[in-house]
């Protein structure tokens, strides 16, 4: 597969020489997230890393929404954090804030590193405490699960008064890119 160009790059650098690969963020659900409308919300999420913004569907009058949504974001810096943004989706008036979090993918990125192939399923590489730079509101694990590296977070969403956000991540590998 030939590279592409960036267009206006003046070095001659491709986006796949620059590329590592790309994340895909399961965004799985909501849990007692704020009320915004009148007796609930209609919450939605907002995923931001660097100049990426992609966002899932929102869900009407629910505080406890379930997406299953698949956000995939390509990976050049492997040090870049990931915001995550709830919001409640208003018809006439601007979105209303619902919370945030902020994460980095260090952990994920370095279990991707390791030959991790003659490990058995469901086999934990490596653990991630709660601490006030990270805002898990629990332990997360980075498994070897089919033959994959996955990491479940349980984000505690901040600047708002209650909520949390479980979202999962999963690397996927592009041919002809940089890589890891």
């Amino acid at each position: 597969m030939d590279c592409l160009p960036l267009s206006g790059s003046d070095d001659g650098q491709s986006l796949m020489d620059s590329l590592l690969g790309l994340l895909r963020v399961r965004v799985k659900r909501g849990i007692n997230l704020a009320v915004r409308d009148v007796m609930s919300s209609d919450p939605y999420v907002v995923v931001k890393m660097g100049k990426q913004k992609l966002k899932t569907r929102f869900i009407r009058k629910d505080i406890n929404p379930e997406w299953n949504e698949d956000l995939t974001l390509s990976v050049s810096d492997p040090d870049a954090s990931i915001k995550l943004t709830v919001y409640d989706h208003d018809t006439f008036t601007k979105d209303d804030k619902m919370g945030d979090a902020e994460f980095n993918i260090k952990a994920f990125i370095e279990a991707l590193k390791m030959d991790l192939e003659a490990l058995p399923n469901d086999t934990v590489i490596s653990k991630v405490q709660p601490c006030r730079s990270n805002c898990f509101a629990e332990e997360s694990c980075v498994i070897w699960k089919d033959h994959k590296v996955i990491q479940d977070m349980c984000l505690r969403l901040r600047n708002v008064e209650c909520g949390e956000v479980e979202i999962q991540l999963q690397w996927i590998d592009l041919p002809g890119c940089k890589g890891l």
